[in-house]
């Protein structure tokens, strides 16, 4: 009597299906890696929630003719920077809240920007909320 079953499981492994899911996640990397800019300003956005800090934050504005506030100072684009830094010097997180009005040109938004950038304050990016 011969007694040996007809269906016999293969004992090796196949690794095809695996090297599929490498080629994909390699390829998915390689595309989305370029998206990510190191160069890129930091921003802190402002969130939705109610939390309140102690720390003291200076208002820059910038209105449609072109005209720059600090708090409620008028000061001219030539000595922003020099303001900026004489009245945050001393501060321990400085932080800069940007209002820009709507239609002014982003260089001029990009130019504040890059002050804070310099010196290493923070910048807080004012938005309208919808």
């Amino acid at each position: 009597m011969n007694l040996r079953g007809r269906n016999k499981v293969s004992p090796e492994f196949s690794m095809s299906s695996m090297t599929d899911i490498v080629f994909l996640l390699l390829v998915f990397f390689l595309l989305t890696s370029p998206t990510i800019t190191p160069e890129a300003l930091d921003l802190i956005l402002p969130k939705a929630s109610g939390k309140s800090s102690n720390v003291q934050n200076i208002s820059v504005s910038i209105t449609n003719k072109l005209q720059y506030y600090i708090n409620t100072e008028r000061v001219s684009q030539s000595s922003l920077e020099a303001t900026l830094i004489e009245r945050l010097s001393g501060t321990p997180e400085p932080t800069i809240i940007l209002r820009a009005e709507e239609g002014v040109p982003i260089e001029k938004a990009v130019s504040v920007m890059d002050i804070a950038n310099r010196n290493r304050f923070k910048v807080i990016l004012a938005v309208k909320p919808e």
